[in-house]
């Protein structure tokens, strides 16, 4: 079956109820990459909901001078203050982790997702702080221009590759937003770990295919968003993609990217394998990082 056909609006109503996922093809062409956003939009608009909620405590966190950042991050990351005048967010979902760049140092940050509902939730909190920060609503592809070359930090990650379909794509535009001598970081799931099942409670195969592993879904599991008080044939179809991380680091490699760090790590930065045994989990790669430099 060619990727073209597992678009939202070709999926049996109630395929999603009957099984929580069912594998996908990679996409091959970009039409086939774009309609897998377009479902991965009204997904995360229905997720924003639950951000929502979260709102008055967001607002209330940042303006106490919190820094929604994970300690690898705010390692590989230091004194943005000593460096960075502008920061580039890109998938920011509602902008706590984008303000917290503003309280870690950052001069202005820049927000970019592809779902309304997020960008109105993080304008919403950034207008009740007064906030130096920019939004923009669009596809990660089709990042402003206005943009390109002003950016001293290009940040993204923990959950946002995964939505992404075309790699290269995605790397050409990391590569066109920052300055010269500007720096890229990403800290994201690792793909080793989803060999195992999330599900189990013991190192169970999972029948992933580490290469090439697609899936579509419907719903969000109970660690994260939950149900949104929907039934499951009630959410969009949303399409995730498993990038090894040497797929990554290549793609950056082509667009001219200088990669000074490449880390895995058995540091969660959420409940992924909610019933594994804590020391289980620490024995896997969780996560990776990527600090990378446009010379």
């Amino acid at each position: 079956m060619r990727a073209a056909a597992w678009h939202a609006d070709q999926v049996q109503a109630g395929e999603g109820q009957a099984q929580p996922w069912w594998p996908e093809p990679p996409a091959v062409d970009p039409v086939e990459v774009r309609l897998r956003h377009e479902d991965n939009r009204r997904a995360w608009n229905q997720a924003a909901q639950q951000y929502r909620a979260g709102l008055d405590d967001a607002v209330e966190y940042l303006r106490a001078g919190g820094v929604h950042l994970h300690p690898l991050e705010r390692e590989h990351l230091g004194d943005l203050g000593a460096w960075c005048e502008l920061a580039v967010h890109l998938q920011c979902a509602s902008g706590k982790d984008t303000l917290s760049l503003l309280n870690a140092g950052a001069g202005r940050v820049v927000g970019v997702d592809i779902a309304e509902g997020h960008i109105a939730n993080a304008r919403q909190v950034s207008e009740r702080l007064g906030a130096a920060a920019s939004w923009y609503r669009c596809d990660v592809l089709d990042t402003p221009h206005e943009l390109d070359g002003t950016a001293d930090l290009v940040y993204t990650g923990r959950g946002a590759l995964g939505w992404v379909h075309d790699l290269d794509g995605w790397a050409a535009v990391v590569g066109r937003l920052l300055r010269p001598g500007g720096l890229f970081h990403v800290l994201d799931d690792h793909a080793g770990a989803y060999l195992f099942d999330p599900a189990a409670s013991e190192l169970r195969p999972s029948g992933a295919d580490y290469f090439a592993n697609v899936t579509g879904s419907r719903g969000w599991t109970e660690q994260y968003v939950g149900d949104l008080g929907r039934e499951k044939a009630e959410h969009a179809v949303k399409h995730e993609r498993l990038w090894p991380p040497s797929a990554v680091v290549s793609a950056l490699i082509r667009v001219g990217l200088v990669v000074e760090q490449f880390g895995e790590h058995p540091d969660e930065y959420w409940a992924a394998f909610p019933h594994l045994d804590p020391q289980l989990r620490r024995r896997l790669p969780m996560t990776y990082t990527i600090t990378a430099r446009k010379p």
